[in-house]
């Protein structure tokens, strides 16, 4: 292998200054010093990924530094609330919980959630001359630099202090932190580099579907059965799984500090030689994993056989119902989107299903309401946000069309009409089925009216978000949502739209709120109309406010966009 083609396998045609010398001395090492440097050399390419990925756009580094500002602030308080619990009864079920859930997010969350970590694809590096072993060490130091491993070592931290009691429980806290922070870093890494393979291709990122569905069901039942518990008789109740969990790495790292407070030597000895064989196992597993990766071929390298088949279907069924024009063709791009992109139709049937969920859920268990149906107009207005970063790098296409305020304005119209053209039936099914269930169909109107206006609500701020806060969805990793960099970037402007959307819909949710109150249940049905109107009406100012902001950065957006 020649050296110059190392930095590209590296780096994966990244635009950071800097690492593809880095990547070329890894390249150019000898084999026998390739183990002594390549861990930090592999930690200043993840720091120079975070650095770089900040360069060019004040935007960026303030979401970024927002978001780490969030996070510590968050761990903070979670961890001085744990260590509240110090000498609770319940502290040990409560920690040795958390523990769990927080292996869990490590689990699955890199594969479906937008990290925006483009390291954790290893496939980038098949081309280069690592051996596995020095590869895992040095990929295992890098993943310990970012957001999530901080929150993690504030939880970690906090949960030992609830339960150690005594030295001997102090030195076992000093010993689990560590123990339980790369447990989860490790099975993150494990899984990851398993799925690599699958989740990469087509049919793979369309069966990550399925998986993603599966875990939001699963989310939404475990948090059901929680609230079952609770109502049942507190945490008293939960102490039967906390038994179990405690002998599951690596939650049983927390369970070690409160087996060693509580005198049980021997049980504590047990779950510490569980934890440090499960992380042992991960990296195994982890190793192998990654030897498979490097040495055999994926199915992009066999060439397809078959006739080609026309599948376009252009100008024929559902499609010709579509207007003519740019609106027309905007409209049935969007939704060609959702129907063959993986991650827009990952993203579309997570929202779906959970929509549905949610107020199901809670009219089953007696807690539900109407007006819950407005969860899920609320999960596909966030579809709204970002619409041009869906295009990737595709839109420079529609950006050569765009020379006018006019003509931004149409193209966010027919994105807008093309969300409203499923939100809209959806929202009116979702709210009829919880009206059925909670058997309040008097309410049904007004329910309806509210989650209108937060549709339209939505539909404003998302046109104003993609307009100003754009960010690139990358098409080479089924784990990476969002382009290195741009992850505070972008859940501060969903976040931000999210909270201006409720400030915007609030008079219409007052005033459904004033007619139950007042006994006007009655005359409720007039937050109906009022509802549509209301909604259509913030939908065109914020299309109108945005087109001209669009037609102005154009140039900047394109850029943002296409940095994935």
């Amino acid at each position: 292998m020649s050296a110059p083609a190392a930095p590209a396998g590296a780096t994966g045609a990244s635009d950071t200054s800097g690492t593809s010398g880095t990547a070329g001395t890894v390249a150019g090492t000898a084999p026998s010093a390739a183990p002594l440097a390549l861990t930090p050399i592999f930690l200043r390419i993840k720091l120079s990924l975070l650095r770089n990925g900040l360069k060019g756009s004040s935007k960026r580094k303030a979401a970024y530094f927002s978001t780490l500002a969030f996070a510590l602030v968050v761990g903070f308080f979670m961890t001085l609330g744990l260590g509240l619990l110090h000498g609770n009864a319940h502290a040990g079920t409560v920690v040795v919980l958390l523990a769990a859930i927080l292996a869990l997010g490590w689990a699955f969350m890199p594969l479906f959630f937008p990290t925006g970590d483009e390291t954790l694809d290893p496939s980038r590096l098949v081309m280069l001359p690592l051996r596995p072993r020095p590869l895992v060490r040095a990929l295992l130091v890098s993943s310990l630099v970012g957001i999530g491993p901080l929150f993690t070592l504030c939880l970690a931290i906090g949960s030992v202090i609830a339960v150690a009691r005594g030295a001997a429980g102090a030195v076992a806290a000093v010993v689990a932190v560590p123990l339980l922070l790369l447990g989860c870093v490790t099975l993150a890494r494990a899984v990851a580099t398993a799925n690599v393979r699958l989740l990469t291709s087509r049919k793979g990122r369309d069966l990550a579907l399925l998986s993603g569905l599966v875990i939001a069901v699963g989310a939404q039942l475990a948090n059901f059965a929680s609230q079952s518990l609770f109502q049942a008789g507190g945490l008293s109740k939960l102490e039967p799984v906390e038994a179990v969990l405690q002998w599951l790495p690596p939650a049983t790292a927390v369970g070690m500090v409160d087996s060693v407070s509580e005198g049980a030597y021997g049980r504590a000895a047990a779950q510490l030689v569980l934890t440090v064989a499960a992380v042992a196992g991960l990296l195994w597993s982890w190793e192998r994993s990654l030897t498979k990766l490097m040495v055999t071929p994926d199915g992009s390298t066999i060439s397809a056989s078959g006739p080609v088949k026309d599948r376009s279907g252009a100008g024929g069924g559902f499609w010709s119902l579509m207007p003519g024009g740019r609106t027309g063709a905007s409209m049935q791009r969007s939704l060609r989107y959702v129907v063959r992109d993986p991650k827009t139709k990952s993203a579309w049937v997570t929202a779906l299903a959970i929509g549905l969920i949610v107020p199901v859920f809670n009219a089953l268990q007696g807690t539900g309401s109407v007006y819950l149906g407005s969860f899920g107009a609320g999960m596909l207005g966030v579809q709204m946000y970002n619409q041009f970063g869906q295009d990737t790098s595709a839109f420079w296409m529609v950006a050569q069309t765009i020379s006018s305020t006019r003509d931004a304005y149409v193209e966010l119209r027919a994105r807008a009409a093309a969300l409203a053209l499923v939100t809209l039936p959806y929202t009116v099914l979702v709210t009829a089925v919880t009206a059925a269930l909670v058997d309040d169909w008097q309410a049904f109107p007004a329910a309806v009216g509210v989650a209108l206006a937060l549709l339209g609500s939505m539909l404003c701020t998302g046109a104003l978000a993609s307009a100003r806060f754009p960010y690139s969805i990358p098409t080479d990793g089924a784990f990476k949502n969002v382009a290195p960099g741009q992850g505070g970037l972008a859940w501060g402007g969903i976040a931000g739209g999210m909270l201006v959307s409720a400030l915007v819909c609030a008079p219409v949710i007052a005033l459904a709120i004033w007619l139950n109150m007042a006994e006007h249940r009655d005359t409720s049905w007039v937050v109906l109309p009022i509802g549509v109107a209301w909604g259509w009406l913030a939908a065109w100012a914020g299309l109108r406010l945005a087109a001209p902001t669009v037609s102005r950065k154009l140039p900047e957006i394109l850029l943002a966009v296409s940095k994935g």
